[in-house]
């Protein structure tokens, strides 16, 4: 027998019932509870969830043909200009795995700062999944320069040597630092110059236009940059990033790309509303500007603390500080945070749109009572 859409309302309502699932008055976490390990603790903002509502209902072509994923191009193409051409995707590692295949072959390999999110914290994604060879750079602050780059930009020809192909940079980096629209078109004037492309890991893109006070497009397309990830998750939506190509002359086979390394979604305008939502008015903007507010709170109410010492400039809604090992113990105990650097007690806490000063404050003072003890 087929069930009915108020069948299958009731049968919801006796599973709920039997503690099978969650009912309209129980919850299976705190909403108070807060985090500082990532931006990705966060919910999804209001105006994304009501986004994603209004795209609900009746049926739409599936995957990417349909009304939203369509105009989601005019909205990308107002940020980054008229050549650019965003593809959706359902993740970060997804979004950079895909990107760097798209303007790579086999042979080529990608030069990335050695804290770079593709090198350290996407499982070897890049290279099982891509077959990309890393060529990685030590930095002190998670940003390349010219100088660095040519460290690992040698040997063209040598058919022994993996062959520069790419430079792939992070905009914010892991680090929390920022590059300057200036220091980024510097790179890509090099990278070219050396028949190179660059790629932008921008899952923090908007937080360091808020922080430099620019638009999207002068940390990107006006800079020379040929293909990026652009991040939407950390920034509000319920899961969601964007390939975006900047330089269609530069990239192959995208669309063969998107589908071979399972990121097409079969209802992307789930995925593409969302965006739309983001990005169409201010909202991008507004996230990322208080999560870089409450980060530079966090920073000057801790700053002061004795114990606590503040290891890095705080540029985006990272902080970075290095306190007693046992008081980062009792600490985590109480909220999640990630010890960035074991051998010397370093701890990254991050902010997110929906963190507010009065979570600062409290975990702020917790920070100077566990120093006390």
């Amino acid at each position: 027998m087929v069930e009915t859409v108020e069948n299958q309302a009731v049968s919801g309502s006796a599973r709920n019932a039997a503690g099978l699932g969650p009912t309209d008055a129980e919850r299976r976490h705190d909403p108070a509870a807060r985090g500082f390990a990532s931006d990705n603790y966060a919910g999804v903002h209001p105006e994304i969830l009501a986004a994603v509502a209004l795209a609900n209902g009746g049926h739409q072509v599936a995957y990417g043909e349909d009304a939203y994923t369509a105009h989601l191009q005019e909205v990308f193409r107002a940020h980054f200009g008229p050549s650019a051409q965003a593809y959706p995707v359902f993740n970060g590692t997804g979004a950079n795995v895909v990107a760097l295949q798209a303007v790579t072959t086999r042979w080529e390999s990608v030069i990335c700062a050695e804290s770079a999110h593709i090198h350290v914290d996407e499982c070897g994604a890049p290279e099982k999944l891509a077959g990309l060879k890393l060529l990685t750079v030590p930095t002190e602050d998670g940003r390349l320069t010219p100088e660095l780059i040519d460290r690992q930009a040698w040997g063209w020809g040598d058919q022994h040597r993996a062959q520069p192909r790419v430079v792939s940079i992070a905009e914010s980096t892991e680090l929390g630092t920022v590059y300057s629209p200036e220091e980024i078109a510097e790179i890509c004037r090099h990278a070219h110059d050396q028949g190179m492309l660059v790629h932008l890991d921008g899952a923090r893109l908007a937080n360091a236009a808020a922080s430099l006070g620019v638009p999207l497009r002068a940390l990107s397309t006006d800079a020379g940059v040929d293909i990026m990830s652009f991040g939407g998750t950390k920034n509000g939506l319920m899961f969601g990033e964007a390939v975006v190509v900047l330089n269609p002359d530069a990239v192959r086979g995208l669309d063969y790309l998107r589908k071979l390394s399972m990121q097409l979604a079969s209802k992307m305008r789930f995925v593409s509303v969302q965006f739309e939502a983001l990005l169409a008015g201010d909202l991008w903007l507004r996230n990322a500007s208080h999560a870089n507010a409450m980060a530079a709170r966090l920073a000057d109410a801790v700053r002061d603390i004795p114990g606590v010492a503040l290891t890095r400039p705080v540029r985006s809604n990272a902080v970075f500080a290095v306190l007693p090992a046992e008081a980062t113990e009792r600490l985590q105990k109480r909220f999640r945070f990630y010890t960035w650097d074991e051998s010397t007690g370093e701890v990254r806490w991050m902010t997110a749109f929906d963190t507010t000063e009065a979570d600062i404050d409290t975990f702020a003072a917790a920070v100077r009572e566990e120093l006390t003890e």
